[in-house]
């Protein structure tokens, strides 16, 4: 290297080199192919719900529980000194959580007016699955009022069904939960 050069000619030096030695290395195509999602569980059932609908996951917090709101709506909690409504998303099905509290997570949904945690039976952490592999679930397999936010499914393994949390926030009788 020459001693004459400035830090900046320097750094311009590297730089060419750098983009020559990165000409060589393969491309990622199959990253901007996948579908990434946060994996958990609801009863015996599996779902994905978008990395982008899901802002944080939590262990399950203390919480305060509220008077006069339905059976489903667990209470609030002290989120970093925002309020935290924590809904049981398994009572607001009609089904029960799991008995094993340990394994049990907040998924925290942050959209619009709304900031939500949804108690979930398990968390099964970041899900990748190639985009093209998502497929629609047949009406006949989609029961109960969860299937208003079902999106799809991916199958790896099991079925993992596509959970919207943005379409549950828009939905009327979530948004309800007064007695």
């Amino acid at each position: 290297m020459n001693e004459s050069l400035t830090a900046f000619e320097l750094l311009l030096q590297i730089d060419q080199r750098c983009r020559l030695l990165a000409a060589d290395l393969p491309s990622q195509p199959t990253r901007r192919d996948s579908w990434s999602g946060i994996g958990f569980r609801l009863g015996e059932l599996w779902y994905v719900a978008p990395m982008s609908e899901v802002s944080e996951v939590l262990h399950e917090p203390r919480l305060t529980q509220l008077p006069g709101v339905k059976s489903w709506v667990r209470g609030v909690a002290n989120l970093r000194g925002r309020l935290l409504p924590v809904m049981d998303l398994s009572g607001f099905f009609g089904h029960e959580l799991s008995a094993v509290r340990r394994q049990r997570r907040v998924l925290v949904v942050d959209h619009d007016e709304v900031f939500a945690g949804l108690l979930v039976d398990e968390v099964f952490g970041l899900q990748h699955f190639a985009r093209d592999s998502l497929e629609p679930v047949p009406a006949e397999e989609l029961k109960g009022p969860v299937a208003a936010f079902v999106k799809g499914r991916f199958q790896r393994g099991q079925c993992w069904q596509v959970f919207s949390p943005f379409a549950l926030t828009r939905s009327q009788g979530f948004m309800s939960v007064a007695v």
